[in-house]
């Protein structure tokens, strides 16, 4: 089948389509014909070797995870699905491929496309994480730092669906798109503490941090206890008594099942900046490097 792979850390050019053998599903899981592949940040991290050369045993890499396709083969033991199934979920073996088996996933709604379903598992299950590391309640008020991201437009509508009132942040130009999605939105960056308070004046209960850049300090301020803050993108944060998921303490998968339903009741989008094909995964990571992306870039097949 064909793959796309790097047999070297480096820039996106040492991203290559190459024939790989076809993988199997084993017990409890199943093999799915690749429809889209999600790009997300951590792919083109390893990829360029930002977390050090750690991985030399697994080198050359079939990249990426999240995939949605069509159910081809099915695993010992598996049950609730059957080959002809559309679903969306993670391939750890990489979903950048013809064929991808998958460890988790959930049904894909009739009416999602295949690129948006793609762009959904890891950033759903990191804001399921996240906001229930947190303990969001009905009622309270949720600031999310990085609202225009993958993560942060998964967890605004989240906890909109939770019953929380949500605050964001996002440059001027997404503040339209966000109030689309229930939040209300104020700008990033320098004086961030006195454009919340001037929205909420006694401050927020939770905050969420999707993207770094400094950040915590200002969302520390804003809420009742440093514990308060969790940030899925800022490892220093714990300095400022924040908490930092990166999912080893679990992972939030069913909220997989949630989003999906969500989504067939019209209360649940997650929007793809720009697909492109396997043979231009490279400019698919520049664009993911860049920083100036609404919602997900996708590979299709």
């Amino acid at each position: 089948m064909k793959a796309l792979q790097y047999s070297e850390y480096g820039p996106s050019s040492v991203l290559r389509v190459v024939d790989v053998p076809e993988p199997q599903p084993e017990a409890g899981r199943i093999r799915i014909a690749v429809r889209a592949a999600g790009v997300n940040p951590y792919d083109w991290k390893v990829r360029g070797g930002l977390f050090g050369d750690t991985t030399p045993s697994r080198l050359p890499v079939v990249p990426h995870s999240d995939a949605a396709g069509v159910v081809d083969a099915i695993g010992e033991g598996v049950e609730g699905v059957s080959v002809g199934d559309e679903v969306f979920g993670v391939a750890p073996g990489g979903a950048a491929a013809e064929l991808a088996v998958l460890r988790v996933w959930a049904p894909k709604p009739a009416a999602m496309p295949f690129e948006e379903a793609a762009g959904l598992p890891n950033v759903v299950e990191t804001a399921g994480r996240a906001l229930d590391l947190l303990g969001l309640r009905k009622g309270q008020t949720l600031l999310v730092n990085g609202a225009a991201g993958g993560v942060g437009i998964a967890a605004v509508q989240l906890a909109v669906a939770r019953g929380a009132t949500v605050i964001g942040t996002a440059s001027e130009r997404n503040h339209e798109f966000l109030r689309g999605l229930g939040a209300v939105p104020v700008t990033y960056g320098a004086g961030l503490p006195d454009r919340v308070r001037a929205i909420a004046p006694g401050g927020v209960d939770l905050a969420l941090d999707t993207a770094g850049r400094g950040a915590v300090a200002d969302l520390v301020a804003l809420t009742p206890a440093p514990a308060d803050v969790v940030s899925v993108a800022d490892f220093d944060a714990p300095r400022l008594g924040a908490r930092v998921t990166d999912g080893s303490e679990g992972r939030a998968w069913q909220t997989l099942a949630e989003v999906a339903a969500l989504f067939a009741e019209g209360r649940f989008t997650m929007p793809v900046e720009r697909t492109f094909p396997l043979a231009e995964a490279s400019a698919a990571h520049d664009l993911s490097e860049s920083g100036h992306v609404r919602g997900k870039v996708v590979l299709t097949l």
